[in-house]
């Protein structure tokens, strides 16, 4: 038996010792140690997670910095919060994303079936894992932050502006989440990582990652204009400058997105629960 493995089973069999009727939050507080302990001492989980946005950054705010020169591109903040804005929101989603990844990989290695049976209320599964996904962001978002301020980032906005973008960018941890714990829980299965994010990457790239929507043209730009990532992102961009372009649609879209990706995940689960 590997060590992870016997480590799973050991978490499993500290879960389970706890009473039958152990309410929502204490299933909750032991799914979240459990992952986060297992999240920050395993170097091909972490790692990873904070690479990707930092590439991201380095590859966009810096090598097409150019773009900021573009005739009719203004952006008072300047070319790297903007496009910092697109990274540290794409790393809330997929904070999200990997969270209900690594549910697939809980039902794929027998962990999560052992927990289901134990677990007094299993909406404490669904919430543990929310917790999981909140704190995978925060540890990532720190990092991206402290990397663009190191590379010249500046926010315009006040300090209200930005407690409202890293609002927005914990519901969009949320978002993220929903979608890929509704999958992962019907199909138990890591190879559903691909069907997780492959609609969540083309949302993003079908809207206005490289300029503003304005300067888009043809197909990409009607498409970009229904795209709820666009209302989002530009709420982002709007806060982190402090000049508001739409910020109440960008919240409300994300907020039509948890509460569509709660009933989606809380369907999977009972779909999870009539596998056992």
């Amino acid at each position: 038996m590997s060590a992870h493995t016997s480590t799973a089973s050991h978490k499993a069999g500290a879960i389970g010792a706890q009473p039958d009727n152990a309410g929502i939050w204490g299933v909750a507080r032991a799914i979240a140690w459990r992952s986060m302990h297992t999240y920050v001492r395993q170097a091909d989980l972490f790692i990873p997670s904070l690479a990707f946005p930092l590439i991201f950054l380095a590859s966009f705010a810096g090598g097409l910095s150019a773009l900021g020169d573009v005739p009719g591109f203004r952006f008072p903040a300047g070319y790297t919060a903007f496009q910092f804005v697109f990274v540290m929101l794409q790393a809330a989603i997929f904070s999200g994303l990997f969270t209900g990844i690594t549910i697939a990989f809980d039902f794929e290695s027998g962990f999560a079936r052992r927990l289901m049976l134990a677990a007094g209320d299993r909406r404490g599964i669904v919430l543990g894992y929310a917790l999981v996904a909140l704190s995978r962001a925060v540890i990532t978002l720190a990092v991206v932050t402290a990397a663009a301020l190191i590379c010249g980032l500046r926010m315009t906005g006040d300090g209200v502006d930005l407690i409202g973008l890293y609002l927005l960018a914990a519901l969009l941890v949320l978002a993220g989440y929903g979608w890929a714990a509704g999958v992962a829980l019907r199909f138990r299965t890591i190879q559903s990582g691909l069907l997780i994010q492959t609609p969540v990457f083309l949302l993003l790239f079908l809207a206005p990652v490289y300029v503003p929507l304005n300067l888009l043209r043809g197909w990409l730009h009607a498409v970009a204009s229904i795209n709820p990532a666009t209302a989002f992102i530009g709420a982002g961009r709007g806060l982190i400058s402090g000049v508001h372009d739409h910020t109440w649609l960008g919240f409300a879209c994300v907020i039509a997105l948890i509460v569509v990706f709660a009933v989606w995940t809380l369907a999977g689960l009972r779909a999870a629960e009539r596998s056992i």
